[in-house]
């Protein structure tokens, strides 16, 4: 990466590029519909791939290297290179997760998931189903509340609760973690995110508000209306219009030059 990438990179983490509606993700409609823990999965059908067994100490995939100088929450890659990231919300029927990881892999697409912690209790094959598509996993709490409005004993908890359920399904905590119910996290939350292992906060500078369900094409649009070269997108699995929507986004992308890779990859 350049030097002008880098402030680039370091210029996005200071506020959003997209303004308005576009930085409201994980707002509070979708808080609503997260709040419910769902019961855990008896189906041995939920993924067609091997999960390693829970508990196992699988060693996950080398990641590639992030250059140094990187801010503390981190918005939108370089705006010269031709990569965007597609962030996944990770939570919701693991059937729709399962549609739109297959899609992504399809095309050779790289997609970011961060998972809330309850979800992979319910459903601990997602992880591995996850990593072994080629896409990149971290965390984004154990139960999805507003993590910036907590006391830091409980925030901490929900930070490292989600990380040792990552690190027992898959070998590791994930280099990402993403506030709940916020787009920035706040100076303590960054900190306890640190001291649980990530030195980085993802954030993003693009919302499809898929979340509100407003329909395949408009999250279509929204996104192609809005994306460029280094936004860092924010999905959501659980709602059918984005898995809808996904081919049509995918294939817009491409239409422009621009691939959908992992955060790591983008950042590298």
């Amino acid at each position: 990466m350049t030097s002008i990438d880098r402030r680039s990179v370091l210029r996005a983490a200071a506020g959003t590029a997209a303004g308005g509606a576009l930085a409201a993700g994980c707002g509070d409609g979708h808080a609503v519909r997260a709040a419910a823990r769902p019961a855990p999965s008896t189906d041995p059908t939920a993924s067609p791939h091997t999960p390693a067994a829970p508990g196992s100490r699988t060693e996950p995939a080398a990641l590639p290297a992030l250059p140094p100088g990187l801010p503390d929450q981190i918005a939108h890659g370089p705006s010269g290179r031709p990569m965007v990231a597609l962030t996944f919300h990770g939570q919701g029927d693991p059937k729709e997760a399962e549609a739109l990881l297959t899609e992504a892999e399809r095309v050779g697409a790289g997609l970011t998931v961060l998972a809330v912690g309850s979800w992979l209790e319910a459903y601990p094959a997602m992880a591995r189903r996850v990593l072994d598509g080629g896409h990149e996993l971290g965390n984004h709490t154990e139960n999805h509340r507003d993590i910036n409005a907590m006391p830091a004993s409980q925030a901490a908890a929900e930070i490292e609760q989600c990380a040792q359920r990552l690190r027992r399904l898959t070998g590791g905590v994930g280099r990402w973690f993403r506030p709940s119910q916020a787009q920035y996290a706040s100076p303590s939350v960054l900190r306890l995110a640190r001291r649980a292992g990530y030195p980085h906060v993802l954030s993003y500078d693009l919302d499809s508000l898929d979340y509100t369900d407003p329909g395949a094409d408009a999250v279509r649009d929204t996104v192609l209306g809005h994306v460029r070269g280094g936004s860092v997108v924010s999905l959501h699995f659980g709602h059918p219009g984005t898995v809808a929507a996904l081919p049509a986004i995918l294939d817009g992308l491409r239409q422009r030059g621009l691939r959908a890779v992992t955060v790591s990859r983008m950042l590298a």
